[in-house]
């Protein structure tokens, strides 16, 4: 149910994030292409890595997890964070978003990494308890700072 993706599921990834910024109500902010997520996961040195969620009946993807390494300096060792999980509606309630975030948890105790951590929109309640339900608790006190497009190139620029 749970496998690596491979270079052949690149457009359905894709297709799958734009269905989740439909989902978080930003459309207009997925302007990935299939060339820049390919080059990502199967590149000369990829620095994401994805897996599928596949039907059990029919070997169709209905999910995916994208995700990359990160380190904390405190705990001294890396960790996983978790840029994407999605489901699509028709797959929900099937187990795929938890054997995808099982699946994360058990690579991160096979290589002993400290954490796997990700974000949630706080209007996500059905998520925020699908974490919870987990044993995943929310960063009380620490706040997401983002420098992106022109704020980003005029600090650059500095």
């Amino acid at each position: 149910m749970i496998r690596t993706a491979v270079v052949t599921d690149v457009p359905v990834i894709l297709a799958m994030i734009r269905e989740l910024a439909d989902y978080e109500k930003a459309p207009q902010e997925a302007v990935a292409t299939e060339d820049q997520l390919r080059e990502a996961l199967f590149g000369a040195d990829p620095a994401l890595f994805g897996l599928i969620a596949e039907d059990g009946a029919t070997g169709e993807p209905v999910g995916f997890a994208l995700w990359f390494l990160n380190f904390s300096t405190w705990r001294g060792t890396h960790g996983i964070y978790l840029e994407d999980l999605y489901v699509r509606p028709s797959a929900r309630g099937g187990g795929h978003g938890k054997a995808l975030l099982l699946e994360l948890a058990r690579i991160a105790v096979e290589r002993g990494y400290a954490r796997v951590e990700w974000s949630v929109l706080d209007w996500n309640q059905p998520s925020i308890d699908f974490y919870k339900s987990l044993g995943a608790v929310p960063m009380n006190g620490w706040t997401v700072y983002r420098l992106t497009d022109a704020a980003l190139k005029a600090a650059g620029a500095r």
